[in-house]
């Protein structure tokens, strides 16, 4: 007799395919890939048994595929000009920007490219930031093809939290370049989250301390039961173990008085600094030679010589708390991440300023790549959805501009994404058809102040008269954090609506600059927008009683209109003035001066509509 297996109705009888993904960390200085065949998602070696990939990209003549990472990184002193490095710190970068930010740059840009989007000049032509961060993409998934022996069908990108729109949108160009699948791009910290909680099951409020080669970032996570809650997030784009290695350097310069370097010995300089600064994590003194020059460096003098670098992470640490409304006692544990976070003098400085020692338990290099790697994993289907919940956050307030150049903010920073809101808005003149849309980014409340990402128009709104149109714009934020807008008019369903493109990126000490202003122009700014606010509505207001008076006139006696015209007089001089106590004062004083004429335009308009009707069809 035949045994039968039975099973559920609505059960799969066969084993369901695993898919085959990745979670990638591209880093400024090295880059990494995680995957998993069953259970554990691990980082991936290559054929030498290393995990690390240097993210340096050299060209080659004559159509030679371009070598990558360590082999790349053994010739950049002999062919500097063709070797990119930390190209991350490029991405959504002006010219001017990363002339400013880096000092040592070893290769040139190249004329065909804009101020806004260089490109570099190699013997293999222009290239631009997005197409060398694809070939360092492909290398990694090239590798984790080989080790899941099938095309990958997915991935996850990390991403510093403090990666603005343009910045977000041109990793995601560099992934679908090298031929991926973006499953999600995640905040970097966010990724160590994910890693560290699900490894160690904690609970409370984690500090996620993210010191990489070129970027920083600290996240302030909630972890209960499963759940991934940012409460806040902050950092610097152009922060990271480079500028340790930059502040080395200018030493050297100075004690060995060396000049006018040319690219070879300024890629030379910068590897003898790094060099430096990883021994000294393990030994107290190093000797460095470079050109004719020799001397000592030890950890006390390379602490006063990055100071003012570790003081600025850790103002970025005080901001989220703020941000986050916790004290320093309620932070339950932080997670070193980052290599950079090797060095003593940096753990030292964490856990002299969070009262506690930070721990790593998890290599601080691989830790993003597993995160990324779990995430994919849960994206892609092969684990379940309900394994953990990631609710990650937008770094900086978004808006649009309204009357008066003042912004209006739809989405505020640290608001959990994905998300959408929408806001109901007006037209300003009678008989306006078209409304313009100005998409703005940051803290402040005036346009000049915040950064412009994107303007739109809004077309064939009905005629009508002021403030009688409805148009709803609304804003969407996805889970990669990017953004796009939309505008419709309620009435007619007439739409328009953008995808924010890039142009060029917010560079960190905007980011920072925005931030810092926000809190110490609060009030400064409070105070002018009451004051645009009060200018506005006196202009409206102004408007609406001289259109009346235009049409209806004839309704007052001829001291009565020279009344009303002395007041609307007196209010337009004070706009000029800028009291916005007085603007509101006239404003009232004119409401009531007008009040009885608007009550007889009233009485005329409804007798000069109902003329004619009678109850019978007025009730029908």
């Amino acid at each position: 007799m035949a045994l039968l297996k039975i099973s559920e109705p609505g059960d799969n009888v066969a084993p369901q395919r695993r898919r085959l993904d990745v979670g990638i960390d591209l880093g400024t200085t090295n880059s990494l890939v995680a995957t998993s065949k069953g259970e554990q998602v691990e980082v991936l070696a290559d054929k030498q048994g290393r995990y690390l990939l240097p993210s340096i990209v050299r060209y080659l003549a004559d159509g030679e595929k371009p070598t990558l990472g360590y082999e790349a990184k053994a010739q950049a002193v002999n062919d500097p000009a063709n070797t990119i490095a930390s190209v991350k710190r490029l991405l959504g970068k002006s010219l001017e920007e990363i002339q400013q930010e880096n000092e040592f740059l070893s290769f040139q840009f190249s004329p065909s490219g804009s101020s806004h989007a260089p490109k570099i000049s190699t013997v293999a032509g222009d290239k631009d930031p997005v197409g060398i961060s694809a070939e360092i993409l492909k290398n990694l998934a090239a590798r984790a093809e080989d080790f899941l022996e099938g095309d990958l069908e997915g991935a996850v990108i990390t991403v510093p939290a403090y990666f603005n729109d343009t910045q977000r949108q041109l990793t995601r160009a560099a992934a679908q370049l090298a031929g991926l699948k973006v499953l999600r791009l995640i905040n970097e910290p966010t990724a160590a989250a994910i890693a560290y909680g699900l490894d160690t099951k904690d609970q409370g409020n984690i500090v996620i301390f993210d010191l990489g080669g070129g970027t920083f970032d600290v996240s302030l996570l909630s972890l209960q039961k499963g759940i991934f809650e940012v409460l806040a997030t902050g950092g610097d784009t152009s922060l990271g173990g480079d500028d340790f290695d930059r502040a080395i350097a200018n030493w050297i310069l100075e004690e060995s008085g060396s000049k006018n370097l040319d690219a070879s010995q300024a890629t030379e300089l910068l590897a003898q600094a790094q060099a430096a600064k990883h021994q000294l994590s393990d030994v107290n003194s190093v000797n460095v030679n470079f050109a004719q020059w020799s001397g000592s460096l030890d950890r006390i003098k390379l602490s006063q010589l990055c100071e003012k670098l570790v003081a600025a992470t850790l103002r970025s640490c005080r901001r989220v708390l703020r941000d986050a409304q916790l004290q320093l006692n309620q932070v339950d544990n932080i997670v070193l991440v980052g290599g950079t976070t090797r060095m003593p003098m940096i753990r030292e400085a964490v856990a002299e300023f969070f009262g506690k020692q930070p721990l790593y338990d998890i290599d601080p290099d691989k830790v993003v790549a597993l995160g990324a790697g779990i995430q994919a994993d849960v994206l892609i289907g092969n684990k379940p959805k309900n394994s953990f919940l990631l609710l990650d956050v937008n770094p900086l307030s978004l808006g649009i501009e309204t009357m008066g150049e003042l912004v209006e903010k739809i989405v505020p920073r640290n608001t959990t994404i994905p998300v959408a809101r929408a806001q109901e808005f007006t037209t300003f003149k009678d008989g306006q058809t078209v409304m313009s849309f100005h998409v703005l980014q940051g803290e402040r409340e005036l346009v000049s102040d915040c950064r412009s990402l994107a303007r739109f128009e809004l077309r064939g709104i009905p005629s009508m008269v002021a403030g009688a149109a409805k148009v709803e714009v609304q804003f969407q934020v996805d889970a990669d954090g990017l953004l796009s807008v939309s505008a419709k008019e309620l009435s007619t369903g007439k739409s328009a609506q953008i995808v924010v493109k890039p142009s060029y990126g917010l560079n960190a000490d905007e980011i920072q600059s925005m931030l810092k202003s926000s809190q110490e122009n609060a009030q400064q700014d409070m105070k002018i927008r009451v004051l645009r606010e009060a200018q506005v509505e006196a202009r409206q207001l102004i408007d609406a009683i001289g259109n009346a008076l235009a049409s209806d006139g004839e309704l007052l006696k001829a001291q009565e209109i020279d009344a009303i015209t002395a007041s609307m007089e007196l209010l337009n001089q004070s706009i000029d003035a800028g009291n916005s106590s007085r603007i509101q004062e006239l404003s009232e004083r004119l409401n009531k001066l007008s009040g009885d004429f608007a009550t007889k335009r009233m009485d005329l308009h409804l007798s000069q509509a109902l003329r004619g009707s009678d109850i019978d069809s007025l009730e029908n």
